[in-house]
């Protein structure tokens, strides 16, 4: 390719050439103009020239393809791509549907906890299921470390976390629920047992002495916890089982004189202390109403009086709980009044 001063131009003919039967081929020709004759010169390429020139083409248009395919993708999303955030925004809507009806599981749950643990345990004497074990977590701080990698993840990840604790709960409450059916099938075995009855007949209620709980002591004249009822009543009076069970002790017991326990099964047991005399020998299997010792004042006491206790599971519970067998409405409502007294004990 020929140079003419600084002015170069470059023209390309399409040179058509014709043959017989009607064939054609149509090739360039190109042309530089001479500014010095003021013509055009016909040049010849060399094929160095030629091939650089058809690799700029195609650098030129596959660069142009690459930028419009960018701005393509970018714009438009693919088919499937489409269909891919259809189902991620379809999942992250269903996710939020399940974590707020969790969230009406786990109250609908609570809900059942509280009457289980409240109600249907304090009916029937269980023991109380510390709330600590009902709502514990999950050990591990990576339990739910492979689900940080979705979309959504805070979302999935809470979800997930309710449906364990539910799922947890719900096989501790079947297991709950499972043992108060089998409390319950011994219902009435259980119903002759419990001590229901006051241990000595006071259907007047002239007999109250001293109720449970803070009271003073009558020796030491300190504040203590008083842990069963006393009966006032004259030595020799009768005292009767409050309640079917088998008999554990007999004997001398430190600060109670003569005493009999009793063992009625399902976590209870009766205490009666400062007996006169002891009618019933340990191992003996005795019936409610049925008479056990005589009123006295053995041991630490200050007057003759039956000094009576309830344990549940090994713990003093308050006795005028259990008197609904033997007093109307009424005259249990005035014994807990009476029971409920802060004077001083007999023992």
């Amino acid at each position: 390719m020929q140079k003419y001063g600084k002015l170069l131009y470059l023209q390309a003919i399409f040179h058509i050439e014709f043959y017989p039967m009607g064939l054609f081929r149509s090739r360039k020709i190109y042309y530089l103009y001479n500014p010095s004759t003021l013509t055009y010169e016909r040049v010849y390429p060399s094929v160095k020239e030629r091939i650089f020139t058809v690799l700029r083409h195609l650098t030129l248009g596959a660069v142009i393809g690459v930028i419009v395919f960018i701005v393509f993708m970018r714009v438009f999303a693919s088919p499937m791509e489409s269909l891919l955030e259809k189902e991620n925004r379809l999942l992250q809507t269903q996710y939020e549907v399940l974590s707020l009806q969790l969230d009406d599981a786990l109250k609908v749950l609570d809900d059942l906890q509280q009457r289980d643990e409240n109600l249907y345990r304090a009916v029937f004497q269980a023991h109380s299921i510390p709330e600590s074990v009902r709502k514990s977590g999950f050990g591990g701080t990576n339990r739910y470390e492979y689900l940080t990698s979705l979309s959504n993840s805070e979302l999935v990840i809470e979800t997930t976390k309710k449906m364990d604790m539910l799922r947890k709960q719900m096989y501790i409450q079947s297991n709950s629920l499972e043992e108060l059916i089998s409390i319950g099938k011994t219902l009435e075995e259980r119903s002759r047992c419990v001590p229901a009855i006051q241990p000595i007949s006071n259907k007047d209620l002239k007999h109250m002495a001293s109720g449970y709980g803070m009271r003073i002591d009558p020796i030491y004249h300190t504040s203590k916890f008083h842990a069963g009822m006393d009966f006032s009543a004259p030595s020799g009076t009768d005292i009767y089982a409050t309640g079917n069970g088998e008999v554990i002790f007999t004997g001398w017991r430190q600060g109670y004189g003569n005493c009999t326990i009793i063992d009625h099964g399902f976590g209870l047991k009766t205490l009666y202390g400062h007996q006169q005399k002891i009618l019933v020998r340990t191992g003996q299997k005795v019936t409610r109403g049925e008479i056990i010792g005589l009123v006295g004042s053995t041991g630490k006491s200050t007057g003759s009086h039956l000094h009576y206790e309830v344990w549940v599971h090994d713990k003093p519970d308050n006795p005028a709980k259990y008197y609904f067998m033997d007093l109307s409405p009424e005259e249990y409502d005035q014994m807990i009044q009476m029971a409920d007294n802060h004077g001083q004990v007999m023992d």
